[in-house]
């Protein structure tokens, strides 16, 4: 325990850990997210937290389209090549295994147990670092069916992101 205790707080809150991919045009990215929650039933909304200075936020800023890749616990080793920034890893896109989803064209990363494709409903400016993007969910396919204990999660890798 530190003198946070709003921080200790949040990092016993269970995250799950996605792929947040989008497009815009030629430009694909992909990036690990894990403030994800599905927000209504009819329509199908997903509204996703992203920082508003990552490269993706442009990306889905421009091309109003984004995806959800969702992997196992026992296919981690799947997801990793996406957790650093473009910043930092330019050429990561040009190393990931992926395919085009149907409808958007954004990235299905190799490895993944499903994707969920959105369009972009609106981005909301919250007022802090992130924004969130909440997006319609207009296709999916599953391609490992699994429960969500066997969902892959900030906790089965021992991270954390809260503050």
């Amino acid at each position: 325990m530190s003198d946070d205790k709003i921080k200790d707080a949040l990092k016993m809150m269970p995250y799950g850990f996605y792929s947040f991919t989008t497009k815009n045009g030629d430009d694909v990215n992909a990036m690990v997210v894990n403030w994800v929650s599905q927000m209504s039933y009819e329509p199908r909304l997903l509204a996703v937290g992203i920082q508003k200075h990552c490269y993706s936020h442009g990306l889905v800023e421009a091309g109003q389209v984004f995806g959800l890749n969702l992997f196992l616990q026992s296919d981690k080793d799947a997801i990793m090549g996406v957790t650093s920034g473009r910043a930092k890893k330019p050429e990561k896109m040009e190393e990931a295994q992926y395919s085009a989803a149907p409808r958007t064209g954004v990235p299905v990363l190799a490895g993944a147990a499903a994707y969920i494709e959105c369009k972009v409903t609106r981005i909301v400016d919250v007022g802090g670092d992130h924004n969130i993007v909440v997006g319609e969910a207009i296709n999916a396919d599953v391609m490992k069916a699994a429960d969500p204990p066997d969902v892959l999660s900030l906790t089965q890798l021992g991270w954390s992101y809260a503050g």
